[in-house]
This record gives C-alpha cells, structure tokens and sequence, in this order.
C-alpha cells in the first residue's frame, strides 16, 4: 500500500467514524425521516368542543408527532359509537367516559377503558342561582334538561336523584339535544340541567347566574376515557401507550397552566378565535371539578367503576354485571 493511498483510507475511516457518531449523538435524524403512522381517532362529538382540550393540545403542541404518529380526529355520534366502532375494528381508539365500557361489554362490544381523564365527574348539575337548589332532592315536580335519554349524563342525574330517594317519575326531564340541553336552561325553561363544564360556561355567557353541584357529591359518575379494543391491547399496545402517553400530556398542560393552555388551544382550534378568557375560564372548571385529585394520571378507580355498574344493572340499564378487569386496564397510565 502506498502511502498516498494510506492516507486516503485512514481519511475515509475517520469520516464514516464521524457520521457514525453524528447519528448516534443525534437519533432524532435518522427518525425524522421515517413517515409518521396515520390513526384515526374517534370523539363521540365535535372536536372543536373544549371537552378535548387535552387531545387539541397534544396534537397542536406535537405530542403525539413525537410518538412518529399523525392522529386524525373524526367525530361519532355519542360514546357508545365511539365503542361499537372502536370493538368493530373501523378505529384503533375513541373517547368516551369512564363507565361506557359497563354498556358497550353488555352488547358484547370489546372494549376496554386504557385511560380516565381525571377523577371528578364529567356531570355537573347546574341550576339557576336565585332557585336554591342545593341538593337533587329539591328538584322534585320541576324541569332538568339532559343531551338525550341514551347520554351517561342522563345516567348521572338518575344516579342523584335515587341517592335522596327520588326516581326519573318524581322530575319532568326533558332530553333537549347538544344545544338545548343549556339553551333551554339559559332561557329559564328549565331550573337546571345534567351537563358538562362546556354546558355550563355556554349558559354562563348567556347571562345565567349558576350553582354548580358535581354529580360525585352524589353519585361516583365518571370523567372522559380513552377507549380501546381488546384486540389492539393484546396486539399492539405500543401504539395505546404512545396515544395515552401524548393525551395525558396535553391535560397536563390544561392542569400545570390554564391560561397558557387556553392560547395554544385557541390557535389550534380557530373558532374560538378571541375567546381565550373563556376557554381559560373553562379549563379552570375542567381542573376543579374533572381533572383534580388523581393519585396517578390516568388512572381507572376500579372500585368507583364496581359502584357504578351496580347502579346500572339495578336500573336494568344493562342486565348483569361484567368481570370489572374486562372493563378496564391501568396497564398504560404512569406509574404501571
């Protein structure tokens, strides 16, 4: 070997070292390259509501882009689609609440429940300040609004009404659709009504003055959940991880800084577009009454769940109870 040609390999072996070490020292460039994974994730409603904060902020802040995943969110009618079609295969995930998975099991949809955003009660029952309404008791032969007669809110305010020994035969209920449900509240057709924080900032900026009851005063109702398959569980639960690892970040968001959160969401989700006061007001009721006092983020309170399908099986919502471990994993959540 001439030296000449020594030189030139010993040159060419220092340059693929350097490389070499560039790629180590900077994985993220090799990764940047590889194509993200499309997901399509269904909301059993309008991803424009402030409800899914938390999955607005984690794809506008790229949470789940840094997973290597590109999430598209479509909407469903209600939580119990959101199940039918996650268990049928057409979605890989959805959102509903906490206790979907007691109706969806007794259909015989294979869902299960890989997160709980919060441990609050997604319910509230909200009255009008100058009625007085300080417990469920006082609402007997008067008008509460519910989204539906199919809605786990409607469920929650069933679930308060028997704990001060009232039945659905005792209050004039009256099942007014995603608008009605806090316009008809906000016109005093109604004293109160069964909703979500999103309900009850709406009619607050009708003018309503409010009293706010959490429906787990009364009755353990739930807050959101991540759902998914039981066949993607056993398949695939890298993917689950990355989608509730993301997810449960941008409610951390919400819950570290509200205001901040509130102007990230409204440049992601523009029809809010110069209400980030509100949506901030909003977040903070989500941190309050939803989002607060969980021992580990994510987290299914099993014994809450057990309470709950016992109540739907007494008000033969659904016939029998299921094995509370097919409702539910924690395999996913921090700290598991």
């Amino acid at each position: 070997m001439t030296p000449r040609f020594a030189l030139l390999t010993k040159r060419l072996t220092c340059m693929s070292l350097l490389a070499s070490a560039m790629v180590a020292v900077v994985p993220g460039v090799a990764q940047a390259q590889a194509p993200l994974q499309e997901i399509t994730y269904l909301l059993p409603a309008p991803g424009t509501l402030p409800a899914f904060g938390p999955w607005m902020l984690a794809q506008a802040k790229g949470y789940y882009k840094a997973e290597g995943l590109d999430v598209k969110f479509v909407a469903a009618r209600g939580g119990v689609d959101v199940a039918k079609q996650v268990g049928a295969g057409n979605a890989v995930i959805g959102g509903a609440i906490g206790d979907t998975p007691i109706i969806a099991r007794a259909q015989g949809i294979p869902v299960k429940a890989v997160a709980v955003l919060g441990a609050g009660s997604l319910t509230q029952l909200v009255s009008h300040k100058d009625e007085r309404i300080e417990s469920p008791r006082e609402l007997k032969g008067k008008t509460v609004t519910v989204i539906s007669y199919t809605d786990t809110t409607y469920y929650a305010l069933l679930g308060m009404l028997s704990k001060v020994g009232l039945t659905k035969n005792d209050v004039n209920i009256q099942a007014a659709g995603p608008a009605g449900v806090w316009q008809q509240f906000a016109a005093k057709k109604a004293v109160a009504m069964a909703g979500v924080p999103d309900w009850t900032s709406s009619a607050m900026e009708a003018g309503s003055q409010v009293d706010i009851l959490p429906a787990d005063v009364y009755f353990k109702s739930m807050a959101q959940a991540i759902l998914a398959s039981d066949e993607t569980i056993q398949k695939n639960p890298q993917l689950i991880q990355k989608l509730v690892r993301a997810t449960l970040k941008g409610m951390k968001d919400i819950m570290n800084n509200p205001k901040d959160a509130a102007v990230a969401y409204v440049q992601h989700v523009p029809v809010h577009k110069g209400k980030e006061a509100n949506i901030q007001n909003l977040f903070e009721m989500y941190n309050k009454y939803v989002y607060s006092n969980q021992k580990v983020l994510g987290q299914m309170d099993e014994a809450r769940l057990g309470e709950l399908q016992k109540f739907y099986v007494g008000n033969a919502v659904v016939p029998k109870e299921t094995p509370l471990k097919e409702l539910y994993t924690n395999q996913f959540v921090a700290g598991k």
